[in-house]
């Protein structure tokens, strides 16, 4: 970003204005530099004087603006005193001075008096650098007030930031004082550009040291206090000035300022929300500040100090946050209430939750900081202050307000729950939507608000466990891809299967409709495996999260119904024991775990593995299902959890039944060696039986009664983990590089049961229901009372299961239902009426779920077509299991 210098014609303009011009700064004038250091001053605590917004800032009840060098007034009130420390000198000044003489004048006497050239001097009071145009009364200045003299300009690290904020300051107060300047908003966007600008400047060193010293002089400088000032400021024009110009500066921050400067521009934007909260906490630059404000929180760096002390200067202290929490939960709580009542409330709630997580964000850190030191808050536990005395009343207000937004919500579910069981949520989904999608983001937060107090996450999980079934319908209906969701794993209890298969699918990306931007495939159906490896394995992992175009060689049809079909035949050639990557279980030939030997038969298993991942995530992101599944110790190294005895029944039954007979066994016979097992396990590999021990030393540790549970656990665990441990982790980084982040793979699978992954997988196990499939059909040519269809659904109600199966494949590439039936393929299907003779065969539009067939004259006839489909069919593809 180019610097903006500052307009000189509008600094004439000024000079003109005002009664004497400012001396040109000379920067090469090294002799006269003051020192820079800074002492904050402060005021008698008796003589302190609280003065109201406009006067403390504008002068509003105070006198004329004054002339230059405290000239003749018309009524003067009575002179006071008051001491200037002069920092490079070591001693005060004490300065008589009318209340109504401006600042200027005082610096012009010090010129008299010291010698210090004018344009060097900057006089601080309260923390705050004076302005020339401003009076003393307008300055809070009383008897025996201390100012500081300080030399910024000459001696600072920082001289042209100063300059420009300086000049933006000045033209902000001509314009408080009703001075016409054209434009303004423009010159003083300007400044505020350049400033950023500054401190973006390359530097030798820009780190946060120098951001803090770049916006503690921006809120030094009094800009803050004058640009709010101008806001309320009488004069026409100004308030959308200084609108104009705050907003300018607080979205410069955001857009320009890394956010390692976002704690700098956070005290900012929190100067700017004290201010202007005295106009009113519904005002829109309000809003506007303390949103901009919930957004440098992000990253701010956060104290848990009681003032800002040198420990934690430049940091944004939790006492500083909570009022923001104290209102936005207010607002919150008011919102929640109405939220079903009117849609014009969707967008105040969610403006609402959005500023509430921001600020929730730091002040939860913090009470985490403090409580590492101190220990868990017990729930239900009044805080005692000795014990956290830094932020005591605050945990103790958001233990409260867990309370009050823990009961809110359970009313508003108990409501929402009501209207969907009275099918009112029927007719009103899209008026509803923001509110259900809200309550989501608010239970998160009280979740991670429940880890900070002891009981306090049982109390959640009970309303949850009492509003299960809403919570379900809110999960799968309003649930959105872009929001973290990972939270309910701990609440998998309170979640059914289209739940946790819905929250478990949004971390896929989402498959693109663009043919443009999808990763083509021409396979040749007789090498089907190979050619798809190179297709999958070697593909950029980018590319296929756009989508897959499936075309067979030789072949016209393309399409869903294409790649549908395409899936079924690589999972069927990829779970072929004939390629030994994977083993059947014995009970269940559809249900498999890796090989432990697949290397030995397979140069290339490891990758093949990292395909086959690569593989079943693709189908489960385009929702196909395979008809095969993984077994149980399969699925849990996929979720990253032990495997136990129990586990491995169906995967190895013989395993399984001598485990539990040596678990309970008599002691005394396991102590008398009678079965001479020591801790080591046999296996076979190419043709030969070697032993491996399961601890080091094993071979001489012989199983006891006292031994016996870890021989068990370490058998199990070298059988099912240790032996098939690089199969997993190959596959396991295929699926993952699938997802739209693959730090997720672990959480995809414990989001589920293994069930659940059952079901997705291989979709329902219940035989097709004739009259489910009749009533998800729709009709092109005929109606429903035409003969044909009437031949046609008998003829289907005598065919055999797999009959079935093929007729449905044939129709639409779908061999296995979704758990829900056909009203889980997302789209109906179509019979339409073709005008061909009654010799021709039916024919199929898989990708659109439209089969075709002319009006035959007979139901034998019908009959005999159906036959033949069903049976050319399976002779012509892959058959069963």
């Amino acid at each position: 970003m180019t610097p903006i210098e500052s307009p000189n014609l509008l600094q004439q303009q000024q000079q003109q204005n005002r009664s004497s011009s400012k001396r040109k700064l000379d920067e090469d004038d090294e002799n006269n530099a003051l020192d820079d250091d800074l002492v904050y001053v402060r005021m008698r605590k008796d003589e302190t004087t609280k003065t109201t917004l406009h006067s403390s800032w504008t002068g509003g009840g105070g006198g004329s603006s004054g002339g230059d060098g405290g000239g003749a007034f018309s009524k003067k009130k009575s002179p006071i005193h008051f001491f200037i420390r002069m920092m490079s000198k070591g001693y005060n000044v004490v300065i008589h001075a009318y209340p109504e003489e401006t600042v200027k004048s005082i610096h012009e006497r010090i010129e008299e008096m010291k010698g210090i050239p004018l344009f060097e001097q900057r006089l601080i009071f309260n923390g705050k650098q004076l302005q020339w145009e401003q009076t003393l009364v307008e300055c809070g200045i009383q008897n025996d007030a201390n100012l500081h003299l300080v030399g910024r300009m000459r001696s600072t690290e920082h001289p042209q930031a100063w300059q420009v904020v300086n000049d933006m300051v000045s033209i902000v107060y001509d314009l408080c004082h009703g001075v016409n300047l054209p434009d303004a908003v423009k010159s003083i966007k300007s400044l505020l550009t350049t400033y950023i600008n500054l401190a973006l400047a390359p530097k030798p060193k820009l780190d946060a040291d120098s951001a803090t010293s770049y916006f503690q002089i921006f809120m030094n400088s009094s800009a803050i206090s004058v640009l709010v000032t101008l806001y309320v400021s009488p004069y026409t024009g100004n308030k959308a000035c200084s609108d104009t110009c705050i907003k300018h500066f607080l979205n410069g921050c955001k857009t320009s300022l890394s956010k390692t400067f976002h704690t700098q521009a956070a005290r900012v934007a929190l100067e700017f929300c004290k201010l202007l909260s005295r106009v009113g906490t519904n005002d829109p630059l309000y809003l506007f500040c303390r949103s901009s404000l919930g957004g440098f929180l992000e990253a701010a760096e956060i104290s848990l100090a009681a003032s800002e002390d040198e420990n934690h200067k430049g940091l944004v202290l939790v006492q500083d946050l909570f009022p923001f929490v104290r209102e936005l939960a207010d607002s919150l709580l008011r919102n929640l209430d109405l939220s079903l009542e009117s849609p014009s409330l969707a967008n105040p709630l969610l403006n609402s939750v959005e500023d509430f997580q921001a600020f929730l964000v730091p002040v939860r850190t913090g009470i985490e900081q403090q409580q590492a030191l101190r220990g868990c808050v017990a729930y239900h536990q009044k805080q005692d202050k000795n014990k956290n005395g830094l932020v005591a009343e605050e945990i103790e207000y958001l233990r409260l307000l867990y309370d009050q937004l823990l009961s809110k919500i359970d009313t508003c579910l108990q409501k929402m729950d009501k209207r969907f069981t009275d099918k009112e949520m029927v007719f009103e989904e899209n008026y509803f939507y923001p509110a259900c999608s809200l309550y989501l983001s608010i239970l998160k937060e009280l979740h991670k608000i429940s880890k900070l107090y002891d009981g306090a996450t049982e109390e959640l999980c009970h309303v949850l466990m009492r509003r299960k079934s809403v919570m379900c319908l809110i999960i799968v209906k309003y649930a959105k891809r872009a929001d973290e969701h990972q939270w309910i794993l701990e609440y998998k209890n309170v979640t059914n299967f289209e739940a946790r298969r819905h929250l478990a699918m949004m971390i896929f990306p989402e498959v693109k409709e663009d043919y443009e931007e999808l990763h083509e495939m021409l396979i040749d159906r007789s090498q089907l495996l190979t050619e798809s490896f190179e297709y999958i394995a070697r593909a950029d992992p980018e590319s296929l999260r756009a989508g897959l175009f499936m075309e067979f060689k030789n072949e016209e049809a393309t399409g869903p119904g294409v790649l549908r079909e395409w899936f079924l035949l690589v999972c069927q050639a990829l779970f072929n024991q004939e390629h030994a990557l994977f083993v059947a279980c014995p009970k269940d030939r559809t249900r498999f775990l890796p090989n432990s030997a697949s290397k030995v038969q397979h140069n290339l298993h490891l990758e093949y593995f990292s395909f086959c991942g690569r593989v079943i995530a693709l189908a489960l992101m385009h929702k196909v299902q395979v008809g095969i599944v993984f077994d149980r110790v399969f699925f849990l190294q996929l979720a990253g959890k032990p495997i136990t005895l129990e586990d491995i029944r169906d995967a190895d039954p013989d395993l399984y039944r001598s485990c539990k007979q040596i678990l309970d066994m008599d002691s005394d016979f396991i102590d008398s060696d009678a079965l001479g097992l020591t801790f080591i396990r046999e296996v076979e590999e190419l043709g030969q039986r070697k032993a491996i021990q399961l601890c080091p030393g094993g071979k001489n540790i012989v199983v006891n009664s006292k031994n016996r549970v870890k021989y068990v656990d370490l058998l199990i665990k070298d059988r099912f983990v240790t032996s098939i441990a690089e199969q997993v982790s190959h596959f396991a980084k295929g699926f993952a590089e699938i997802l739209s982040s693959s730090k997720l793979q672990q959480f995809f699978f414990q989001s589920l049961e293994s069930e659940d992954l059952d079901w997705m997988l291989r979709g329902s196990e219940d035989a097709i229901s004739v009259e489910d499939w009749k009533a998800h059909t729709e009709y092109n040519g005929y109606t429903d009372t035409d003969i044909q269809i009437s031949w046609f659904w008998e003829i289907v109600g005598r065919m055999t299961a797999e009959e079935k199966k093929v007729l449905l494949f044939f129709w639409t590439s779908v061999k296995y239902l979704p758990v829900e039936g056909f009203r889980g393929l997302g789209s109906r299907l179509h019979i339409y009426k073709s005008h061909e003779s009654g010799d021709r065969l039916p024919s199929s539009h898989t990708c659109f779920y439209r089969l075709c067939f002319p009006a035959y004259s007979s139901m034998p006839v019908m009959q005999a077509r159906l036959k033949v489909i069903t049976q050319e069919h399976i002779g012509s593809s892959f058959g069963t299991w």
